[in-house]
């Protein structure tokens, strides 16, 4: 049976004066996915997220949450979605206990029905050891897991977060992920923004907005097969080598490479399909790289999306 879909955009457009923040964009997601909403900064992905909260009313085109219109139904979404955005509005005077309590009273929750939710999340979030800690003295992986605890204290079916990694170390990253994951497995819909590939890597399913326009949506795997992506005639390689940035200047501009770009120790290279290893390997013997390992690769969702900008920026090489 397919997925009941929780989000629906319909030719969703927003415009302020002369200029089109978001130009009719559709596209639907799944009840218990994760959807990754990606695109340079001033794409419209926030701008997408706030019509969709019902924050901005549309210009044109529906958004629907679970069937409700953000426009005509506001009511009838409050308590439906989360949202924690680029600079969620924590109490910093307040501790970690306090806010969640002002956040649940804020959706009406009292007694031990907040008591029960307040201890649920804090069990969830691992904040115990910081509950009597202001938020102002937060690393900023726990103040990412508060804000994240505050969102959902309503215990929404839908939360939108906005970059919710930006600006927080490795680790915490890897954490937020893993209580993301926990929350799709409790059939939670998550509608996330970021601009780290490895993150748009882990989700159901991608969007990717450039310029207002939604370019492409789909599950990562079926995006990497994308003919703009994989043009007929090439392949694609991984050189890793010493002094890769040196050898990367090296074959760049070389007929019939029609795309490079390092990758850590690497360099990822689209060329001809045609084209011998040791051609790529006399490039990089003349600036002293004599050993260098080759192989054939599929193309990463970074590449899918560095394709992408090239074509509608109507860029080349």
């Amino acid at each position: 049976m397919p997925a009941e879909t929780m989000i629906e955009c319909e030719r969703l457009t927003k415009r302020f004066g002369h200029f089109t923040a978001v130009d009719g964009v559709s596209f639907s997601v799944a009840k218990g996915s994760i959807f990754g909403f990606l695109g340079p900064n001033g794409s419209g992905k926030s701008t997408v997220i706030r019509m969709l909260c019902g924050l901005l009313e549309p210009s044109a085109g529906q958004a629907r949450i679970a069937g409700f219109d953000v426009a005509r139904e506001p009511d009838r979404i409050k308590n439906l979605i989360g949202y924690m955005s680029q600079k969620f509005s924590l109490y910093d005077e307040l501790t970690v206990h306090e806010n969640l309590i002002f956040y649940g009273r804020l959706y009406g929750l009292s007694g031990a029905e907040l008591t029960k939710r307040h201890d649920e999340l804090i069990a969830l979030t691992h904040l115990e050891p910081y509950l009597t800690r202001r938020a102002s003295v937060l690393s900023g992986g726990w103040r990412q897991r508060l804000a994240m605890a505050c969102s959902l204290i309503h215990q929404p079916s839908v939360l939108f977060l906005d970059e919710p990694t930006a600006g927080i170390d490795p680790v915490a990253r890897r954490e937020l992920w893993d209580l993301l994951f926990e929350f799709s497995s409790r059939g939670m819909t998550l509608f996330v923004t970021t601009h780290y590939m490895d993150e748009a890597e882990r989700c159901s399913h991608v969007g990717y907005i450039h310029m207002s326009k939604l370019v492409v949506c789909g599950d990562p795997d079926h995006l990497k097969q994308l003919p703009v992506v994989n043009p007929p005639g090439t392949k694609r390689l991984d050189v890793t080598c010493d002094h890769v940035t040196v050898g990367l200047q090296a074959v760049r501009h070389e007929r019939g490479v029609h795309g490079a770009t390092v990758f850590g120790q690497s360099m990822h290279l689209l060329v001809d399909a045609g084209l011998p290893e040791q051609f790529l390997r006399d490039k990089l013997a003349a600036v002293n790289i004599h050993q260098a390992d080759i192989r054939p690769i599929a193309p990463s969702l970074e590449d899918v999306f560095v394709a992408l900008t090239a074509n509608n920026d109507g860029g080349g090489k």
